[in-house]
């Protein structure tokens, strides 16, 4: 496993739709963990391929909670439901966050790893995640999707 470059704003690749995955073999299976590593180390509750410069429609998530780190790959949102206004922020605009409005709920289906479909019921934090990693997916960015002035820099904490 390796740490990953993430691709920052004014990227060009951010804005490019990434291509559906025909088969999924080593190399998508080492994405798919470098990933999760690249996302671990900075902290961040989801990743798209697409931030680490690669036009693949692959995603990872990870609550840190029991579950462990969700993978995904040609994920789509087969429903939505209700609505709830949430803060975001993304690996891809460093110490930037937004308010906007995601689906309350989601239902995703995607294949994992072994190219078994699977089907995730998404409630609160899940479903905004899902949501924020699929548009990645299409070049579409939170920046998007914000409610008018509400995106604000914060300054990184200083390490102790």
């Amino acid at each position: 496993m390796a740490v990953r470059n993430v691709r920052e704003d004014g990227d060009e690749i951010l804005r490019k739709k990434s291509r559906v995955v025909e088969v999924i073999d080593d190399r998508i299976r080492e994405l798919l963990d470098d990933m999760v590593e690249t996302m671990h180390k900075y902290n961040g509750v989801g990743l798209s391929a697409v931030q680490v410069g690669i036009l693949k429609r692959v995603v990872v998530i990870d609550l840190y909670d029991d579950r462990g780190p969700i993978k995904l790959v040609n994920p789509i949102i087969v429903k939505t439901k209700g609505e709830q206004e949430v803060e975001e922020g993304c690996l891809s605009f460093p110490n930037q966050y937004a308010k906007l409005v995601r689906p309350a709920e989601v239902v995703a289906e995607a294949l994992n790893e072994n190219g078994e479909k699977i089907k995730i019921k998404a409630k609160g934090l899940l479903a905004q995640a899902i949501c924020h990693e699929l548009d990645h997916l299409d070049g579409i960015l939170f920046i998007d999707h914000m409610l008018p002035g509400t995106l604000e820099y914060v300054e990184p904490r200083k390490e102790d």
